[in-house]
């Protein structure tokens, strides 16, 4: 049995070193701890030690966050479940590099904790489920129809009543409360206009910043020519057929290379909300 004293000393302040120095000290204490039993002080202390190493990965998902009204602490320590998740899963014997594979658990445990926590109001599990179902579907439709998507239209994508999307849509309501007075000056309180109608909108691109940085490390698992193919589609608006000259293969062969990347990236995606 190895001996608490051979294994490898726990880095003096992992939170200086740089990404590449973490990874080459994590890979081989992730071959390390693929051999050890679990629950054993050995397994328990080289976990501990890629804890270690890798909490700038959770320091960098929670910095994310950071105009939330919880604590920072309370954010890094649930990023920090989730990096303990990743590293259990990680199989070093995969051709992915740990950041890449961690980054969409520690964020999806981030999301969890904000979903659960961050409703003014209580509502069921349920009708907070459906708020993000309805929250995707709206943005594939929106992307399918060129403009927002109906409660008629919202039902039959999701196989639901218009009467359960609607409650869906209240319960949304219940996600966050702020006073309309706050949008209410002196200058304006007598124009007639109704506080809502005087408040600025939020700028839609917001969303994607988010949705990018998810994306990120889900697109370097692809491999090249699926990256190539979604840059060239979605990046210089190509159509299949001028990519599939591009790059010498059929508009056919396009369209599967094209659908295979989009659903693998769609179902991690949605795996981490």
């Amino acid at each position: 049995m190895t001996t608490t004293s051979a294994l490898p000393a726990r880095p003096a302040d992992p939170l200086r070193m740089s990404p590449a120095d973490a990874r080459a000290l994590s890979r081989p204490l992730f071959r390390r701890l693929a051999a050890l039993e679990p629950g054993t002080h050995e397994h328990q202390y080289v976990r501990n030690t890629l804890v270690e190493l890798n909490l700038a990965l959770v320091k960098f998902s929670a910095a994310r966050f950071r105009g939330r009204s919880e604590p920072m602490e309370d954010i890094v320590q649930v990023g920090t479940i989730g990096l303990i998740k990743a590293i259990d899963r990680f199989d070093p014997e995969r051709e992915f590099e740990f950041p890449t594979f961690a980054m969409p658990t520690v964020l999806g445990e981030i999301r969890r904790f904000f979903r659960d926590t961050s409703w003014t109001v209580h509502v069921p599990r349920r009708l907070q489920e459906l708020r993000l179902r309805l929250a995707k579907a709206g943005d594939d439709l929106s992307q399918q129809l060129g403009r927002a998507a109906s409660e008629a239209e919202l039902a039959a994508h999701l196989g639901l009543t218009e009467a359960e999307v609607r409650e869906g849509v209240l319960a949304a309501n219940a996600y966050t409360v702020g006073s309309l007075d706050l949008f209410t000056t002196q200058d304006d309180a007598d124009d007639g206009r109704a506080p809502l109608e005087r408040s600025g909108a939020v700028d839609p691109a917001l969303a994607a910043v988010d949705d990018l940085a998810s994306l990120k490390p889900l697109m370097a698992a692809l491999s090249e020519r699926e990256r190539s193919i979604i840059g060239l589609r979605f990046g210089a608006d190509l159509t299949q057929s001028e990519i599939g000259a591009r790059l010498g293969i059929s508009q056919m062969h396009v369209s599967r290379l094209l659908s295979r990347a989009l659903a693998r990236l769609r179902e991690q995606l949605l795996a981490d909300e």
